[in-house]
């Protein structure tokens, strides 16, 4: 039967079943396909956007910064506003207010209105990823419920690493306008068509009295530390006053919003799910394991531009192996995640993305490309094993009432760690680079016979300072490369063992509770 089923899950609404389940999973995954893709997508883009507008490019990472500070801010919000509004509903609207806006940013003139719009755009999509997970986890049946967390996770693991190459293909053979543009079509079928297909599955709305006080206190401190994050690395850090006195808002605004939240009646952000042993080891694991994850898969993308000549393109290609590789391992994982300790298949996922990142630690300066994409590709293997379960454990750790609660906050986490392991893991690798360099330099004791041999053969003095120089500057990026990898990898490690200090979960996850 392709159509709505005739039965109904009890009282609730119709079940969908066969092509109608399957279209409404491919357009809710492709939505949030959209919202991640957009974190990464214009960071190749930068320089084409700053030069189409006529600004300084360190000015243009305003426009990558004000989408990851609406984007913060909103996922927590998320669970409030469709409790109040209506999951479905809220979704709809999200969906086409970002293909709208995402419209209006193509077509920005200034700066100024682009980075406007970007707000506007990242609270848009912002929503989409904890609604497009709550939306397939409701609307497939108990059983195929770790078929529709695949989905979902593959589309939130691939998109960041797919998102440099489409934008380096659209700047090379288009302009900066169709990185935005590119999303219209999609946002403007899929907002409809899943109205339409899925009002029935509305939830039940609740009118709730919203914590003015609480969602000031989070626009303050995450607007003030995503800023630093953004840019503290162009601003020398702690050097730069503006940076300090960022830094030590976004210090003091958490503090306040710490302890406003957990006496507020109805705060907006409800921390009390970490009071659950199970929920706060899951987020340990999850902000140490997505952390080193997205710094070795930032890394790589530069360590290729920069060091081994690879245009954005095919450093994309280079990066985005492990998408097939971890879609080659869900099925098996969709298929005994209900017959295992959940702890031990994040063990083992995190565990091999550990030993493979520690195999990667040995890199040399003049590897292929295929030496390059093979690990990238393994790691892909043990993602699935990794995030998948770590939503039963997280979720089934904490009581029916808050799984809205802590869905919200295990998104958040997941997007702030990421975040904060990007800003780290460049300014230690850029700075280990300059110190990895003063060192070669230092050990190099035979400097002069090799600058004799190289005028023997026809270059001049100069030239030969400037080859000796490019060739310890690779070296030293390689060495630097190395170590950033290998303390990802050790990181990893303790990601792994961290998930142990969780207890099983005694309870099955009805995700179809989360709005």
């Amino acid at each position: 039967m392709d159509a709505t089923a005739q039965g109904t899950r009890g009282s609730g609404p119709p079940v969908l079943r066969g092509s109608a389940l399957w279209s409404a999973a491919v357009l809710l995954a492709a939505a949030n396909f959209l919202a991640v893709l957009d974190m990464t997508i214009v960071n190749v883009s930068v320089p084409n956007i700053a030069g189409g507008l006529a600004v300084p490019p360190n000015e243009g990472t305003w426009v990558i910064t004000s989408y990851s500070v609406a984007e913060a801010i909103i996922v927590p919000l998320t669970g409030w506003l469709a409790a109040r509004f209506g999951t479905v509903r809220v979704f709809a609207l999200s969906i086409l207010g970002f293909g709208l806006f995402s419209a209006l940013c193509g077509l920005a003139p200034t700066l100024e209105l682009l980075v406007g719009l970007r707000v506007l755009q990242g609270l848009a999509g912002g929503m989409l990823m904890p609604l497009s997970q709550t939306l397939l986890m409701q609307i497939f049946p108990k059983r195929q419920q770790p078929i529709a967390m695949t989905i979902w996770s593959m589309t939130t693991l691939v998109a960041p690493v797919l998102g440099p190459v489409l934008g380096g293909l659209l700047c090379n053979n288009f302009d900066w306008p169709s990185i935005f543009w590119v999303n219209v079509p999609i946002a403007m079928i899929c907002g409809p068509i899943v109205w339409r297909m899925l009002r029935a599955q509305e939830s039940a709305t609740q009118r709730q009295r919203i914590d003015a006080v609480g969602l000031a206190l989070l626009v303050v401190w995450v607007g003030a530390l995503q800023i630093v994050l953004d840019t503290g690395k162009d601003h020398d850090w702690f050097a730069s006053t503006r940076i300090t006195l960022l830094a030590l808002l976004a210090v003091i605004g958490f503090a306040a919003f710490l302890i406003w939240e957990l006496t507020c009646r109805e705060p907006v952000v409800s921390l009390r799910v970490f009071r659950h042993r199970g929920f706060s080891a899951s987020m340990v694991n999850l902000a140490l394991a997505m952390g080193a994850f997205f710094a070795v898969n930032v890394l790589t993308p530069l360590w290729l531009q920069e060091q081994m000549g690879y245009t954005a393109t095919w450093a994309g290609y280079a990066s985005a192996g492990f998408g097939i590789s971890a879609m080659l391992a869900s099925p098996l994982v969709a298929a005994i995640a209900n017959r295992l300790d959940p702890r031990k298949l994040i063990f083992a996922g995190v565990l091999w993305l550990a030993l493979v990142t520690l195999m990667r630690s040995s890199g040399a300066a003049q590897m292929t490309f295929g030496q390059v994409a093979w690990p990238v590709f393994l790691t892909g293997f043990g993602l699935p094993f990794f995030f998948i379960p770590l939503m039963t454990t997280a979720l089934g750790s904490v009581e029916p009432g808050e799984l809205a609660a802590a869905a919200g906050q295990l998104n958040f986490i997941r997007s702030l760690s990421g975040a904060i392991a990007t800003s780290i893991v460049t300014t230690v690798w850029e700075n280990d680079a300059i110190r990895a360099h003063a060192e070669l330099v230092g050990s190099m004791h035979e400097a002069p016979k090799t600058i004799a041999a190289l005028t023997y053969h026809g270059y001049s003095t100069a030239q030969a300072l400037s080859l000796i120089d490019r060739v310890l500057s690779a070296q030293a990026m390689m060495v630097a490369t190395n170590r950033v990898f290998y303390f990802c990898a050790v990181t990893l490690a303790c990601a792994a063992c961290a998930i142990w200090l969780s207890p099983k979960p005694t309870a099955a996850v009805d995700i179809t509770a989360v709005h």
